[in-house]
């Protein structure tokens, strides 16, 4: 089965661009990710901190039987509404750097939006490494959940 999510990696290059159409209005989609409550719905996870603000901060943690076994934060360096999300992102525990994520918002119609995603990584290695991991899929099932949560809540 093709995968909603698309991922493109250039060869050679330390970034990731990973676009995803939904049956949402932007303002839907965007409240997707500004949302804490939405937020830690469609990800399966505790939204310990989100302020949705330039220079705001975040923090989210997943447990399993009490135990946090996926913890991330990062800074929130670019906010506006309905248009674009720039913020750091690091996983707690993990060898990898931290990176910055780009998240543009735009609508294709009254019904329907795009997220396009810029994810820039310290090196080609770091960025390959993480594509050996399951992440396509798991990015693209979580975007699936977004578009259910969202649509559930309209």
């Amino acid at each position: 089965m093709e995968l909603k999510t698309k991922i493109h990696a250039e060869k050679d290059k330390q970034e990731l661009i990973i676009t995803r159409e939904f049956d949402l209005p932007l303002e839907l989609l965007f409240k997707a990710y500004e949302d804490p409550e939405i937020v830690a719905q469609w990800m399966g996870t505790k939204v310990i901190k989100l302020e949705n603000r330039t220079h705001g901060s975040w923090r989210y943690e997943t447990a399993y039987e009490g135990q946090v076994v996926f913890a991330a934060n990062g800074v929130i360096l670019d906010f506006i509404p309905n248009q674009k999300i720039t913020r750091t992102f690091q996983m707690e525990q993990s060898s990898f750097p931290v990176q910055l994520e780009f998240f543009e918002f735009e609508a294709l119609s009254d019904t329907r939006s795009m997220l396009r995603m810029q994810i820039v990584f310290k090196s080609v290695a770091f960025r390959d490494q993480l594509l050996q991991m399951p992440f396509a899929h798991g990015l693209s099932m979580a975007h699936d959940r977004l578009q259910d949560t969202v649509k559930s809540l309209k």
